[in-house]
């Protein structure tokens, strides 16, 4: 179950009070990842590159602490877990939401992820995911090799929840790269957890 983060005792607590009721609270970044090891890891297990990396982000995710913070009113709400919130496209050209729950084990995420791009692919329309704040916010661009992004955000509408994007992946010199962009609520971490949660990404990538 959630619980409350104590604000008093929290070394962030001024970091929160002066962000949280900026216009535009979010920061973000872009970066490269080496998928090499993780895209000839996909052709041995015969599975979805997409799926695996986007497994490998929501572990490094639920292993970075901040990145399962949330602002509810006053407070600040931990999740022990959160799961994707994934966009997942249709052979029509349009996209649905999806939620993917959480899984530290890889064929048990791949499952239920298959199970719920099914179910998209057949419904229409967005069909927002129902599990509220405890999720990322996933969007994958493989038309893409992008060096910045940014998102559409409703201002009226509060929200702190974290958004990650995967770009196109390409080959050169015997490398797979792949651009990736976090943004992130900054009354909730600095760059300091994007690094975190980044590095731990890369490590889980290379893993054999």
């Amino acid at each position: 179950m959630p619980h409350k983060l104590n604000l008093a005792t929290w070394e962030r607590r001024d970091h929160f009070a002066f962000f949280r009721n900026f216009e535009e609270p979010f920061f973000g970044v872009c970066v490269e990842v080496d998928c090499t090891v993780a895209y000839r890891r996909t052709k041995e297990l015969g599975t979805s590159f997409f799926l695996y990396y986007l497994h490998q982000s929501i572990v490094a995710v639920n292993q970075t602490a901040p990145f399962r913070y949330r602002i509810v009113g006053d407070d600040v709400v931990v999740h022990e877990q959160v799961g994707a919130s994934a966009t997942i496209n249709r052979e029509n050209g349009s996209f649905g939401f999806s939620y993917i729950p959480y899984a530290e084990d890889f064929q048990e995420f791949e499952q239920g992820a298959q199970a719920e791009i099914d179910r998209v692919r057949g419904t229409t329309g967005l069909v927002p995911a129902t599990a509220a704040e405890s999720v990322i916010h996933y969007s994958s661009l493989p038309w893409i090799k992008f060096t910045s992004v940014s998102h559409a955000r409703s201002f009226s509408h509060a929200d702190s929840i974290p958004k990650i994007s995967f770009g196109k992946m390409t080959e050169a010199n015997g490398k797979r790269m792949m651009p990736v962009s976090v943004h992130v609520h900054h009354a909730l971490m600095d760059g300091f957890h994007v690094g975190q949660h980044l590095e731990r990404f890369q490590e889980l990538l290379n893993q054999t």
